[in-house]
């Protein structure tokens, strides 16, 4: 099969931990380990997410004068280019040596009109106390949101138009090989208004989960897995009603409501995927991929499906 897994970028960085490089490598080394099995069955793509890291970046770029800290489509390039060698290295360590791997940069199209630009909501950087995000708000000009129990920052999330990278992609597949792109949603990329057919680089991150759905479909895969810290999708989440789906079709799933902020877009983009293409999307845990790809585990959403089925 043709797989983009879609990897969470809390799954890269998880909540609580230092953002140092020796934590993520080692995250990243349990990604790749979980992935590894199925690399030799399967042409695989690979995204990202990037909130953690670029959210690092831009505090560490507003220490500097105003004028030198570096827009968030550049500070999506960087971490694209880490988070991406870094998965290299380490599935390339499990892999055999003859496997090529390639990062590409990847340049997402957005609408210098989309609504996400008035309204932030995607969660970059690290979590604070409300005493102390209220105080960087005040000295950056930043926004901040209650994530969970704690407050991060947001940015706009304008919806993938295109993919810029999409033809290289597909030949690097069709040659054999592992393709890592479109971190973090991709570089948010603008033609310039009144210019002819002039990219910009554009001040937002856009969702990973919105950004794969687009990339999987593109690249007519045969599975899209979105791959958490969660082992399926939950209704009733943390309460003692809560139960796991683990077949549903996208009409059965979407009458179910989940967070914003986390689950909900991953269900959104699945039955978007399934609606579009008549193919499975899946959510689930990293250490399931596996079995995920078997349909053993995680949350199946597909047309063929009917109603919900739980898991036992």
């Amino acid at each position: 099969m043709r797989i983009v897994i879609a990897l969470g970028g809390n799954a890269l960085l998880r909540r609580g931990e230092p953002m140092t490089a020796d934590v993520q490598r080692r995250n990243i080394r349990t990604a790749a380990e979980a992935i590894a099995p199925i690399a030799g069955d399967h042409q695989l793509v690979i995204s990202h997410g990037n909130g953690p890291q670029v959210g690092l970046l831009a505090l560490q770029g507003a220490s500097y004068k105003p004028d030198e800290a570096y827009p968030l489509d550049v500070l999506g390039a960087e971490t694209e280019g880490m988070i991406g060698y870094m998965i290299e290295q380490e599935l390339g360590n499990l892999l055999p040596f003859e496997v090529p791997f390639a990062t590409l940069l990847t340049m997402v199209e957005v609408d210098g009109d989309d609504p996400g630009f008035k309204n932030p909501t995607k969660f970059v950087g690290p979590i604070y106390d409300e005493g102390e995000a209220k105080r960087i708000e005040k000295e950056k000009g930043w926004v901040f949101k209650l994530d969970g129990a704690k407050w991060r920052r947001v940015v706009p999330s304008p919806a993938p138009k295109r993919i810029f990278e999409i033809r290289p992609i597909r030949w690097l597949l069709d040659h054999g090989t592992v393709v890592i792109c479109a971190g973090g949603g991709g570089i948010p990329t603008m033609y310039a208004p009144g210019k002819d057919r002039q990219l910009m680089g554009v001040e937002a991150v856009i969702d990973k989960d919105f950004c794969s759905e687009l990339l999987a479909r593109e690249l007519d895969a045969d599975l899209f897995v979105m791959a958490t810290d969660a082992e399926a999708v939950f209704t009733g989440w943390g309460t003692p009603e809560q139960k796991a789906i683990h077949r549903a079709s996208p009409e059965a799933i979407s009458a179910y409501k989940f967070p914003a902020g986390s689950m909900g877009p991953k269900v959104e983009a699945a039955c978007q995927f399934a609606e579009a293409t008549g193919r499975t999307a899946a959510i689930g845990a990293l250490a399931d991929i596996a079995a995920i790809a078997r349909g053993e585990k995680g949350t199946l959403v597909s047309k063929e499906f009917q109603g919900v089925d739980w898991h036992s």
